[in-house]
């Protein structure tokens, strides 16, 4: 059994830019647990859309050797984790997994709103919380101010926080000494295996890859493992920690972290949040697993070519087992035929699950219109949870619908406040309460319908403020409101993929961005056809897509004017049996353009 005292568990939280992954690159070129020749910018972010976005998707496991000036050789693992809102149901799974977390602050930004979430997490899970102050070597770096925030805001002692520039390494010698002085390492309470999986993966070849954090006894190759929460076993072909990449060591001890393989081909077998215990000696006791998460934002994606239905399938179920926070169900439309209703935690988190469904499972998709869960209280005194805009009741048989609200922290600067007030008043929000947070910036805490904050709210807070203002929210309950079910009809027939529910004094002018937006996209027939918006069956917008027009009078040249009158007659008749007959065939690049928001 390994030395407890020489290992420390430890994450990055940080609000998102503030520094995580190349505070992460410094550490490992520190300890060499990465050679210079293959270093390169945010080495744990390995995904192409973290780079490309220049945020942290995925928390990333890595194990490093450190030899500090006390002599001893210590083992850290670090977890790197995500800074978006979207994605705190990651930074929590790492959490569970640690002792301790580097809360990493930006001096040139000060506190910020994911900032103020993510201690909480921490703190809500006891782990020990040690600042760090980022950004030194910045002209714009504001160190004093940053401690005053930090002791005012969060109630963390941080005069003795380690100062350190994570990207030209000044200070992270030092921060080093730090972590082995003031991480606390990890404990043991049994003597039977119990190990927390915090992350798991897909391996076309190898199956699903459970990543551990070994609570207590010692888990190596030949062992047979049980996971609890299925009862199922298997037996351990390899066990190995990350550095940063997989790296085979046959055995993993109480307090280290690592992975563990055992010929498990079906993703949904692995839950996060699982206790795996050894199928001799299993324990009593299986470990404290996480909350349930509920998504919050719902969208259907569909196959964009039909064949593709298995394959995307199979992607969607490979796929949650990377991402546990999402959620998929099989469901059908009239207009794009056989798909999945998904659940998302927000809507970063929903367009990155649809980007990565493309990029690394080749799949083509559409995705409908996202929206939330409402609670429909129907006259019959049932309440049924609602999140497909089809399905919701008749408006006779409904006597209220309640929507998701939110609780919002935005942090701005003063001149903004003005700015930001009018934003939340358009979007049915109410400000609880101001508080200052120094001499440029206030914290806001808001009451907003979810609904409203869904599409482009985050660009516009960051457009009015210069990009200055961050943002975080929790779900505050539900709350009664005026909602209605828009519906387009195209030629007099409803196409659901278009439905949403929104609040009445809305639902005019979207029908008619969305009627305006049809009329573009839609190809001309041989009669007119309407494009309209209706809620509970009254027409609240409208647009005509004029006839092609044939000139059946071409022939005539010269003669009686009756001529050219009968044969307009007789092509009036037959554009008017066509328009009763004929239907209108919707071109999939309109469903595409439209749904993705091409409405502006």
């Amino acid at each position: 059994m390994k030395d407890l005292s020489l290992i420390r568990n430890f994450c990055i939280i940080a609000h998102i830019d503030h520094g995580k992954s190349t505070l992460a690159d410094r550490l490992l070129e520190l300890t060499k647990t990465i050679a210079m020749r293959d270093m390169e910018a945010q080495v744990l972010d390995g995904m192409d859309l973290e780079r490309e976005r220049g945020i942290t998707i995925k928390a990333h496991p890595v194990t490093m050797h450190y030899a500090a000036k006390n002599g001893k050789t210590y083992t850290l693992n670090l977890i790197d984790t995500p800074g978006h809102v979207d994605f705190t149901y990651e930074v929590q799974r790492s959490l569970n997994a640690c002792e301790a977390a580097l809360l990493v602050v930006d001096t040139t930004q000060g506190v910020e709103a994911q900032t103020v979430a993510n201690t909480f997490l921490a703190a809500g899970q006891n782990l020990v919380i040690l600042p760090v102050l980022n950004k030194i070597d910045m002209p714009a770096s504001l160190v004093e101010d940053t401690i005053k925030q930090i002791e005012e805001i969060l109630t963390l002692p941080a005069h003795d926080a380690p100062r350190v520039s994570a990207k030209t390494g000044l200070g992270v010698p030092e921060l080093l000494e730090y972590i082995v002085e003031h991480v606390p390492p990890p404990k043991i309470s049994e003597a039977q295996l119990r190990a927390l999986v915090f992350d798991s993966n897909f391996d076309s070849f190898r199956g699903v890859v459970p990543y551990i954090r070994v609570m207590d006894g010692t888990i190596k190759t030949g062992d047979r493992m049980r996971l609890m929460s299925t009862g199922q076993d298997y037996e351990v072909k390899e066990v190995g920690i990350f550095i940063p990449e997989m790296h085979k060591t046959g055995v993993l001890h109480a307090g280290e972290v690592g992975y563990v393989m055992g010929n498990i081909k079906d993703p949904s077998e692995v839950k996060v949040g699982d206790t795996v215990t050894l199928a001799t000696r299993p324990t009593k006791h299986p470990l404290p697993g996480y909350k349930e998460i509920h998504p919050m934002v719902f969208s259907g994606i569909y196959p964009i070519d039909t064949d593709d239905l298995e394959k995307l399938k199979h992607s969607l179920g490979k796929y949650r087992l990377n991402d546990s926070s999402f959620t998929y169900m099989p469901e059908s439309s009239v207009a794009l035929g056989l798909g999945f209703r998904c659940g998302f935690l927000g809507l970063l988190h929903m367009e990155i699950v649809q980007e990565r469904l493309r990029r690394e499972y080749d799949v083509d998709i559409i995705s409908t219109y996202p929206s939330v869960v409402y609670r429909v209280y129907t006259t019959d005194g049932k309440m049924e949870e609602i999140e497909n805009p089809t399905k919701l009741p008749d408006q006779s048989k409904m006597l209220r619908i309640e929507e998701p609200m939110i609780k919002a922290f935005v942090i701005c600067h003063n001149e903004h406040i003005g700015d930001y007030m009018k934003l939340n008043m358009d979007r049915r929000g109410t400000i609880e309460k101001t508080e200052t947070l120094d001499h440029l910036r206030v914290m806001l805490t808001c009451s907003l319908p979810l609904n409203e904050i869904l599409i482009d709210f985050q660009d516009k807070l960051k457009s009015l403020s210069r990009g200055y203002a961050s943002m975080d929210y929790e779900l505050a309950g539900y709350q009664e409101s005026d909602l209605v079910k828009l519906d387009v009809l195209v030629h007099q027939e409803v196409v659901e993929a278009f439905s949403c529910i929104i609040h009445r004094t809305k639902a005019e002018s979207r029908g008619r961005q969305l009627c305006a937006a049809l009329k573009e996209l839609i190809p001309p027939a041989m009669f007119n056809i309407a494009v309209q918006a209706a809620v509970n069956q009254k027409i609240v917008a409208r647009e005509t897509i004029k006839a092609m027009r044939k000139d059946v009078t071409a022939k005539c040249y010269g003669g009686d004017i009756s001529r050219k009158r009968k044969l307009l007659e007789k092509q009036k008749e037959g554009k008017k049996k066509m328009k009763n007959i004929g239907s209108v065939s919707i071109p999939q690049e309109a469903f595409v353009k439209v749904l993705k928001g091409g409405l502006e």
